[in-house]
């Protein structure tokens, strides 16, 4: 997989057909519905080329709901990835989760937030990426014109605390209700020292 240009550089998980079949049950979608019009090539991109690459992420098929919503945020044209990956900035999305999903799929909100040691924030940003470069041919030194590149290339997921914080979250101040699942996506670097 390595040699065809799949990978982000990191090991993948074999996408065999059992898997794939695992990771679509994942959701109520169809496999060949269309999720969006993947940049920069502007390929159909549907629930099962997403799963496909949830699966070489190592994402569990719970997480796959998560994937498929930031991919509709960052198909969006308020977002235009294409534009992201054609800018030679280290940038890249930045995925937010909110709402009761982040806590039933066990994602990382506290200590290391940004770091190692969570398989949903790791694997979920790292699917959508791997979409973006499998699916849309948005690999470094095509489209993706990144001069240094960013660990937000490689997957930028996590969610807020919302249950110790004194605030509301970033989905109450966009509208929506504490209950409702919500994926948030912007554009934006790594943390800089």
């Amino acid at each position: 997989m390595y040699d065809r240009g799949w990978s982000d550089g990191l090991p993948l998980v074999a996408p065999t057909r059992e898997r794939v079949l695992r990771m679509l049950e994942g959701t109520s979608r169809s496999g060949d519905e269309i999720v969006a019009l993947m940049p920069p090539n502007l390929v159909e991109c549907t629930v099962e080329k997403v799963a496909v690459n949830a699966v070489m992420a190592g994402c569990r098929p719970e997480y796959l709901p998560v994937v498929l919503a930031s991919l509709e945020a960052i198909c969006s044209d308020e977002f235009n990835m294409h534009g992201i990956l054609a800018t030679t900035m280290g940038v890249g999305p930045v995925l937010i989760v909110n709402g009761p999903i982040a806590t039933e799929i066990g994602m990382n909100s506290g200590v290391n937030v940004l770091g190692h040691g969570n398989r949903a924030n790791a694997t979920i940003g790292r699917a959508v990426q791997l979409v973006v470069r499998n699916v849309g041919g948005g690999a470094p030194g095509g489209i993706d014109r990144a001069t240094h590149g960013s660990m937000s290339k490689l997957g930028f997921c996590f969610t807020e605390d919302e249950a110790g914080s004194p605030w509301t979250t970033l989905a109450e101040d966009r509208g929506f209700d504490r209950c409702v699942d919500v994926v948030t996506a912007f554009c934006g670097e790594g943390p800089r020292i």
